[in-house]
């Protein structure tokens, strides 16, 4: 089938910047809309960002001006550039994706997640 993987997190000081990216492989005919969400501990999975298949991308306010998302459609990869961190984006970052694909006889749309991986901004 369909796997996301996640890559890029980790531990950074406040003001700081990490890139995250995530990468589809599978029996993929097609990625429409890709994303990023996260979640903090006692917080609900919230959407960070996401960028349709043509490179239009959206955002959450509270990461607007400091975030960047972006695809490769050749690699079916989706990154996030982040930058000037801050405490509150502590998290782990969940890759989401909108994906065709083709498995047991026929072509099937679904919805993807990676396995989510950590951000810890220090103060």
């Amino acid at each position: 089938q369909v796997q996301l993987v996640e890559s890029g997190g980790g531990l950074v000081q406040a003001g700081g910047s990490l890139r995250l990216s995530c990468a589809a492989s599978g029996s993929i005919s097609s990625i429409n809309n890709m994303g990023w969400y996260r979640q903090a501990p006692g917080n609900q999975r919230e959407l960070v960002a996401h960028i349709t298949s043509g490179g239009r991308p959206d955002y959450a306010d509270s990461v607007k001006g400091r975030f960047t998302i972006s695809r490769d459609n050749r690699k079916n990869t989706v990154f996030l550039q982040m930058n000037s961190m801050k405490p509150e984006d502590t998290a782990v970052y969940y890759c989401n994706a909108d994906i065709w694909a083709y498995y047991s006889g026929r072509y099937r749309r679904s919805e993807y997640w990676g396995q989510g991986t950590q951000v810890t901004v220090s103060s």
